[in-house]
């Protein structure tokens, strides 16, 4: 081992390596308090020209679907079904895209896994 041995924790470098763990830690305070904040937040998305609404949570939950009476055909259930989908698919985007775009602003666009 070279002479002085390993200083990376003990002397210099102590107060930096506080710092920076007190700065995650208020990231990560920051990041919980955000996604607590966006799970209560609804999205909103239309399909068929507004004849399929659907709202879900942050938390991915579906909380109501209206359907415009005009839109249920009995001989075409497989066309409604689409705009379910399509409007309950697009909330969902909805709500990853706010989500996505509220942990950018905390963590400063760094390259984080989440």
């Amino acid at each position: 081992m070279a002479k002085g041995g390993f200083q990376g924790f003990g002397g210099r470098g102590g107060g930096m390596n506080m710092n920076m763990l007190k700065q995650a830690q208020k990231m990560q305070e920051d990041l919980l308090k955000m996604q607590a904040e966006m799970e209560e937040q609804t999205f909103t998305a239309t399909s068929g020209g507004g004849a399929v609404t659907a709202v879900v949570n942050g938390k991915h939950e579906l909380l109501s679907l209206d359907i415009d009476p005009d839109a249920v055909d009995p001989d075409d259930v497989e066309m409604l079904c689409d705009m379910i989908k399509a409007a309950v698919n697009e909330a969902m985007r909805t709500a990853d895209t706010k989500m996505a775009e509220g942990m950018s602003r905390l963590t400063g666009g760094l390259n984080l896994p989440f």
